[in-house]
């Protein structure tokens, strides 16, 4: 049986990487976060200083940097789901955190951050039998997928999901930062390009 690729796309903080990494499971099928490839990118630069102090990003040097950042994902034994990796240092936890959402909005802004992590996920992706979650999976990076999914849900459900999670994982947080983080990534991603919902037809389901 021919394997497919499968795009799911949608807003932040809703569930799209869960249900991928269990779709993925599910199947048998490769789960590759872009998400979590974005935030690696976020966190080499928050970790580099590549951030002047008013917030805006040192674009010049990061452009520079783009070939020294290699982002991997490994399969977690005992979660049976893949972690990342960033120059080969295990990550998952630190690019989740609140002050890495804070910044990766404006990163994956960057035309040559975006370039670059496409022509990344396009290669990962040939052949199809993947499952890819992110935002303009389902319109740039696959157009012609043969399954796109698009979930969506309100930007307190979202909040509260992320504010679960980093307590579940020992991690610092407060839900109106967290709420007031979610709705500034909205509004961001809505002014910064093609926007994340596909024009091509696909399934859409709502969070809870």
């Amino acid at each position: 049986m021919k394997k497919i690729t499968i795009a799911i796309d949608g807003h932040s903080s809703c569930g799209k990487s869960t249900m991928a990494k269990d779709l993925a499971r599910k199947v048998g099928y490769i789960y590759v976060d872009t998400g979590a490839m974005y935030r690696s990118v976020t966190l080499y630069a928050l970790a580099g200083g590549l951030f002047n102090a008013d917030g805006s990003i040192k674009t010049d040097e990061l452009e520079q940097q783009m070939d020294n950042i290699d982002i991997t994902f490994r399969l977690n034994e005992e979660t049976g789901r893949p972690d990342t990796y960033l120059n080969g240092e295990y990550v998952e936890q630190k690019i989740r955190s609140l002050e890495v959402s804070n910044h990766v909005s404006p990163v994956a802004a960057l035309g040559f951050v975006r370039e670059a992590m496409v022509a990344r996920q396009q290669l990962m992706g040939q052949g199809g039998g993947v499952v890819m979650d992110g935002r303009d999976i389902g319109t740039v990076v696959f157009p012609h997928a043969e399954l796109k999914v698009f979930v969506t849900a309100s930007a307190e459900v979202r909040a509260q999901r992320r504010f679960k999670e980093l307590q579940e994982k020992g991690m610092p947080a407060d839900f109106d930062d967290i709420l007031k983080n979610v709705r500034e990534r909205d509004y961001i991603d809505s002014h910064r390009g093609p926007c994340a919902k596909p024009t091509t037809p696909c399934c859409s389901t709502t969070a809870t």
